[in-house]
């Protein structure tokens, strides 16, 4: 079986490694394993079989994610591309671009990333002006984007620009496939404090992008990013991994299990993260059902943010003044300061903020009116910049 596969292929046991250091090797580690799932037929399982797919429900996938967690692979570099861009390309996309891109996406030959996120556009992504403009047979795209992972590394971005200024922010959008290594494209990596660079900002300087590149309508992006941003938040909860796990060996590590205060701290995030899990487990039986997922995906973000604070203020109470010190000096070389400390933040940010997720569940769940505001209708050269 596939569990009993990874075995005998020598995947570790998911220690906690940080990044490899060697970013090249980790990309192409990304790459092999990647080809491996595709050639054994575990890669795109929800896709349709005339994809390259296997047709499975999001809970048969939900179930290898949690295996595949279980082992110290190289599997981050391509939620990008198989769980955001790939479903939006097989909803949205022409025979031609079904064709070109997704048998590529499968096999690991193409590393993507999401260009949609703006300095003054990231909440209020409707907001952003990056802007294209139609010549001849191609767009020419000029702005810039920020918190774009993976960009230093990516072969092909899911762009946003705005085509029309005269519609409202949502309807002058579309949705652009862009080859990263066209001219006019810098990546500036941002540093974080953890010492890492998966953040990068991204210059556009009239850049050209095929008329065949447009995913979906022309002005008619926002529909298609919501398809994307849909199947990202669906995938933020899956493969749970160790994570408890290795909370409760760090506080044995510690001899701490046998306080009762610690052990009830324990418990509250053993059931933090089963709650995660089975919202996971509904959100993907609704969609084996052909339900499309709603409000309860900004539930399970919401719960997974306020997991990542606890979970963070638990470790730093187990390890101490322990949690002061770096790198090969600190217990698990590190990782509890850069991924659980530090880390949180950034998770608990990305895929959309716990502001907006509570306005969604506000709106969609409570009947809570949406707030105040002209800017949905005006035009958006009209609205205040």
């Amino acid at each position: 079986d596939q569990h009993s596969t990874m075995k005998a292929a020598g995947a570790p046991r998911n220690v906690m490694s940080t990044l490899s250091e060697d970013e090249h090797a980790h990309v192409q580690a990304c790459r092999d394993w990647q080809r491996t799932k595709a050639e054994n037929g575990w890669a795109g399982l929800t896709w349709p079989v005339e994809f390259g797919g296997r047709g499975l429900t999001g809970l048969q996938q939900g179930i290898f994610l949690e295996e595949e967690h279980k082992y110290d692979l190289a599997v981050g570099m391509f939620a990008q591309a198989t769980g955001m861009v790939g479903p939006s390309i097989i909803v949205h996309g022409t025979e031609e671009q079904k064709t070109q891109f997704l048998p590529s996406i499968l096999r690991g030959e193409q590393v993507w990333c999401q260009l949609f996120s703006e300095p003054n556009a990231g909440s209020d992504l409707a907001a952003l002006r990056t802007k294209a403009e139609l010549d001849g047979d191609e767009w020419v795209i000029s702005g810039q984007k920020v918190w774009t992972s993976s960009a230093h590394v990516a072969d092909w971005g899911m762009l946003l620009a705005r085509t029309d200024w005269d519609a409202p922010k949502h309807r002058g959008i579309t949705y652009f496939l862009l080859d990263m290594r066209s001219p006019g494209i810098e990546v500036r990596p941002l540093v974080q404090a953890t010492g890492g660079a998966e953040f990068n900002e991204v210059f556009l300087e009239e850049v050209r992008i095929p008329k065949e590149n447009v995913l979906g309508e022309v002005n008619g992006g926002w529909a298609v990013a919501m398809t994307t941003l849909t199947s990202e938040r669906a995938d933020i909860g899956a493969g749970h991994g160790d994570g408890f796990a290795g909370v409760l060996r760090l506080a044995q590590q510690y001899g701490r299990v046998n306080d009762p205060v610690v052990r009830q701290e324990l418990m509250k995030l053993y059931t933090s993260y089963q709650i995660s899990k089975y919202i996971g487990y509904r959100t993907r039986t609704a969609a084996s059902k052909g339900i499309a997922p709603g409000p309860e995906v900004s539930t399970m973000k919401i719960a997974i943010s306020d997991r990542l604070a606890f979970q963070g203020d638990l470790v730093e109470s187990l390890m101490g003044a322990d949690g002061m010190l770096w790198g090969a000096d600190a217990i698990d070389d590190g990782y509890w300061q850069t991924m659980v400390f530090m880390g949180q933040w950034m998770a608990r940010i990305g895929g959309g903020t716990e502001d907006v997720q509570r306005n969604i569940v506000g709106e969609r769940v409570l009947g809570l009116p949406r707030e105040p505001g002209n800017d949905r209708t005006t035009p958006f050269r009209e609205l205040p910049h």
